[in-house]
């Protein structure tokens, strides 16, 4: 038993990082999708409402587009798991009718992490985050499966 734990822990510690990028719903049609992608060059696209491709897609990213991704995420990684959301005070006031936006690491030799990003958390103070968060799918190659953003493009 404790040789089958011993290597369930070192396959965690040697599975390549892991980042989950996940849209949710708004007042409207925001695109609503699922985005998970790894070091190694694995990604899953799971298009759920108002996306131009709905279901699972595959694909595989470059290291350079990886990197990108998590660069434009890094600054808003967690230690554990973070929900700035309008029931969390440190919200403040906020719009209504704004998607959440769920971010996930796990892998590479660190301990897991999660955002829960409500969208109009923050107030100005937080709109560099928002918007960096919100542009970092624009590093993948998965423009064709979310369909045309532009309307959602710093209007929400």
């Amino acid at each position: 038993m404790s040789i089958l734990l011993a290597a369930l822990a070192l396959a965690g510690v040697n599975a390549p990082e892991t980042i989950t990028y996940e849209t949710g719903r708004c007042f409207g049609s925001c695109p609503v999708y699922k985005v998970s992608v790894s070091a190694d060059g694995q990604g899953t696209f799971e298009g759920r409402m108002f996306t131009a491709a709905t279901g699972v897609r595959h694909f595989r990213v470059s290291k350079r587009q990886y990197v990108a991704f998590r660069r434009r995420l890094i600054a808003s990684r967690p230690v554990g798991t973070v929900r700035l959301t309008p029931d969390n005070p440190a919200c403040g006031p906020a719009p209504t009718d704004m998607p959440t936006t769920e971010i996930g690491w796990s892998g590479g030799g660190r301990k897991p992490a999660h955002l829960s990003l409500y969208m109009g958390c923050g107030g100005p103070k937080a709109q560099r985050m928002r918007e960096t968060i919100r542009s970092a799918p624009e590093a993948l190659p998965i423009a064709a499966f979310i369909g045309d953003r532009s309307a959602f493009i710093g209007k929400r």
